[in-house]
């Protein structure tokens, strides 16, 4: 199945249930994908996080059914699985400027957000630096942090943390930073590693495991053989800046058109040191053929 006829089957999944957030929490179960990966794929296509979506479409419902009918402000609260009619209120409010009670008033302006339909799109002539490589199984050491399927954008908090308790300043010290053959050093070693769990992801700033690396105190991770998907940035003068749009081309515009579907496995992000202070970066996704 292509990744958009899965993304379009898992809308239709969220409207069927949009009332029973046990379902909902399973709709990744009727696409190929792991709940992290398929709130991954969704984040970066439709461009906003699974979650956002859900809680756009029930308060689109519960604005339409306000302006049509005569439920409770309350029994629209459990409805859409609020825990009170007061934080109902204050998400209403949020994304329709206006109270519940307000919204029933004839002429009032309310924001409504349809279901989504995913479609392929062009979207521009700007080239991809990409390539397909063939790696075989190799270990990786580091620092290890889990998070909620909805947590990504905590993951730079954890990068400051570990430069700031010099956890970091460590992990370089381990991996002895050993330049590539192609004369590229790849910066200390380290990567972004991320396998996910059911409803969590551990993310792993991390250094190839070579021959002397001193692994002690670090968490030791296998990451298995694997065809991948390598998308390369441009040079920049700022290190970790072009890894989201990596990740968004490499998902929103690569993968609907590319042959190849998301295979079980690790993403991974690299960081490479150009010379005269110049950086770029590397998104690895794991990949099969459609």
């Amino acid at each position: 199945m292509d990744i958009l006829t899965e993304l379009n089957r898992a809308t239709a999944y969220i409207e069927e249930h949009i009332e029973d957030d046990t379902a909902l929490a399973g709709v990744a179960n009727v696409t190929s994908y792991s709940p992290y990966h398929f709130g991954r794929l969704f984040y970066y296509i439709a461009d906003m996080p699974l979650s956002e979506y859900i809680r756009k479409r029930k308060l689109s419902l519960a604005a339409m059914k306000l302006q049509t009918g005569r439920d409770r402000v309350i029994d629209l609260a459990v409805m859409y699985g609020y825990d009170s009619a007061d934080s109902f209120s204050r998400a209403f409010a949020k994304q329709h400027g206006v109270t519940p009670s307000a919204a029933r008033q004839p002429g009032v302006g309310l924001t409504i957000f349809p279901p989504l339909t995913f479609q392929i799109k062009i979207k521009g002539v700007q080239a991809m630096n990409w390539r397909i490589e063939e790696k075989e199984a190799f270990e990786v050491f580091g620092i290890e942090r889990i998070y909620g399927n909805d947590e990504t954008g905590k993951v730079p908090e954890f990068w400051n943390e570990c430069h700031q308790n010099g956890s970091y300043e460590r992990l370089v010290s381990a991996a002895g930073g050993v330049p590539n053959p192609d004369g590229m050093c790849v910066i200390n070693a380290v990567c972004g590693y991320c396998e996910p769990g059911d409803n969590t992801f551990p993310y792993m700033i991390c250094a190839l495991k070579k021959t002397g690396s001193k692994t002690d105190g670090f968490k030791v991770a296998q990451i298995p053989k694997a065809t991948w998907a390598v998308f390369r940035s441009e040079k920049a003068s700022n290190i970790g800046t072009q890894i989201p749009t990596l990740f968004n081309r490499a998902y929103s515009e690569w993968l609907p058109s590319s042959g190849y579907e998301k295979a079980t496995g690790p993403d991974m992000e690299i960081y490479y040191s150009a010379s005269h202070g110049m950086f770029f970066e590397e998104v690895w996704l794991p990949v099969k053929k459609a």
